[in-house]
């Protein structure tokens, strides 16, 4: 197939493909015909059975990470393509790990159309809970790829430690309040069925 059909299939930018064709990257037989078309050898019915597509996602905590969460998308496209998968969604996301209402992570989670959810690392899906994402997308027939077991970094481990502290301040102050507000009414009420 041509290299721009490949990319398609892969759904990957023509530009992309082309730079994975120039630095020898394709893990397919590849040959550029004398009118410069380059032609991959690539059938996705024969590997593994059919096409397996995967979605991406990759996270960082803060916006001042914003290269590293291009960085870490493209290193995670590279590995889908030369495991021979086809990238159905890429997303991309600034949130902490322990933020449980990150929208586009829900919308993919809301999603069917993908076998595999490939992440970086377990932490870019979340600090806690990881396991049990794991066995919930498995009993909706999505494997959890899981690129580098390694641990990761102990900045943004710190950066989780502030946010989850500075979380519990807000809501043990806002009951404080909440609670003082509630006996102000209730004694307003009081003085005046008085």
């Amino acid at each position: 197939m041509k290299l721009s059909d490949y990319a398609k299939t892969l759904g990957i930018s023509y530009l992309t493909a082309w730079r994975h064709y120039k630095a020898g990257k394709i893990p397919y037989p590849t040959e550029q015909l004398p009118t410069g078309t380059v032609i991959v050898d690539y059938d996705p019915k024969k590997i593994s059975g059919g096409v397996v597509k995967v979605a991406i996602y990759a996270r960082v905590s803060s916006a001042e990470n914003k290269d590293n969460l291009d960085r870490q998308a493209e290193r995670l496209s590279q590995y889908a393509i030369a495991k021979g998968y086809q990238i159905a969604y890429v997303i991309k996301e600034i949130g902490s790990g322990l933020n449980d209402n990150r929208k586009k992570l829900e919308k993919l989670f809301l999603k069917d159309d993908y076998d595999i959810l490939l992440v970086e690392h377990k932490d870019r899906l979340g600090r806690f809970g990881t396991h049990y994402i794991d066995i919930l997308l498995k009993r909706l027939g999505v494997n959890l790829e899981v690129v580098n077991l390694s641990d990761n970094g102990r900045d943004e481990l710190m950066q989780d430690l502030v946010a989850i502290i500075t979380s519990f301040a807000a809501r043990l102050y806002g009951q404080r309040r909440a609670k003082r507000k509630t006996e102000k009414i209730v004694e307003t009420l009081n003085s005046k069925t008085d």
